[in-house]
């Protein structure tokens, strides 16, 4: 066997301590590496799955919020067949919100956000008829007691039997409530200048209220002026410089805007612009409409 030079043996040797010991390097920034990885993927899954957390206890609360706005339209009635049939539509509506809530995913922000907006119209539109249905229940109560004291200076004074007899019929017919004019589905949108939705208060110009005067046998035909009222966040009237006044209970007010329309009866969509908005700031605004005679209801807007 051949004898290995002692120089060759030790160049060898050293070759090979070189390549042990690069190999140890490589090996230990790999390592070093994985446990890196790991680490970040472990973050990002419990990032991920807090995040998914959160969202479900923002979704779990909108929809509670909303269950609880159905039991109170389920709670809420009245003598008024126009008024129960409005709240019937709302009963189904809210409904099929509760049924969209639920089977929407909470990662689903968009969505989230619109049935969000939706809960606020629904409330808003509770609001208005409560406020409705405590109008008409004052009047009846009212109109009866005086029907029946005319019915007793009926009785007691016959001379005047037929212009008493009058009176009761009228006011019975009042009672029956049926010429005060009444809308539904109130309603303020925010537009920017490129004429789109928006809830931010540094992009809008201008305000649109839509609403629908609902069918009415008994109602005045012809023209009728609807006026609306915004009210800032910070609770002063926004005016867009028209200057509108309109007397109402024998009070003074002054509109934000208002518009003239046809009316003949039958349920009747409407929209209010209102212009020259100037600058807003973020919290809510509210708007309530009226005609000279009532007011027709109220709904807010959210601006951020």
């Amino acid at each position: 066997m051949e004898r290995e030079d002692p120089l060759e043996r030790l160049d060898r040797k050293e070759r090979e301590r070189k390549a042990g010991g690069s190999l140890k390097i490589v090996t230990t920034v790999m390592v070093v590496i994985a446990v890196a990885l790991a680490a970040a993927l472990v973050f990002t899954l419990y990032s991920k799955g807090q995040l998914i957390n959160d969202l479900n206890v923002e979704k779990a609360d909108l929809t509670e919020q909303i269950v609880s706005l159905q039991a109170d339209y389920e709670n809420l009635s009245s003598d008024y067949d126009n008024i129960n049939a409005q709240l019937d539509s709302s009963r189904e509506e809210i409904a099929q919100l509760v049924d969209r809530v639920r089977r929407t995913e909470a990662t689903d922000r968009s969505k989230i956000r619109q049935y969000e907006k939706e809960l606020g119209t629904l409330r808003s539109i509770m609001r208005s008829y409560i406020v409705q249905i405590d109008s008409l229940n004052t009047l009846n109560h009212k109109l009866t007691a005086e029907a029946a004291s005319a019915r007793k200076e009926a009785a007691a004074q016959k001379r005047r039997s037929e212009e008493l007899s009058q009176q009761v019929e009228d006011l019975a017919g009042r009672v029956s409530v049926g010429s005060v004019l009444k809308a539904r589905g109130i309603r303020m949108d925010a537009y920017t200048s490129a004429d789109k939705i928006t809830d931010k208060s540094n992009r809008v110009v201008r305000f649109l209220v839509n609403l629908s005067l609902v069918e009415n046998e008994l109602a005045e035909r012809g023209p009728v002026r609807i006026y609306v009222r915004v009210i800032k966040p910070d609770g002063s009237l926004m005016q867009d410089g028209s200057g509108v006044t309109f007397e109402l209970d024998g009070e003074t007010l002054q509109a934000t805007a208002s518009r003239e329309v046809d009316y003949e009866g039958s349920e009747l969509d409407m929209g209010i612009y209102v212009n020259n908005v100037g600058t807003l700031v973020k919290g809510v605004y509210t708007v309530t409409a009226y005609t000279v005679r009532s007011s027709l209801g109220s709904a807010e807007l959210l601006l951020r």
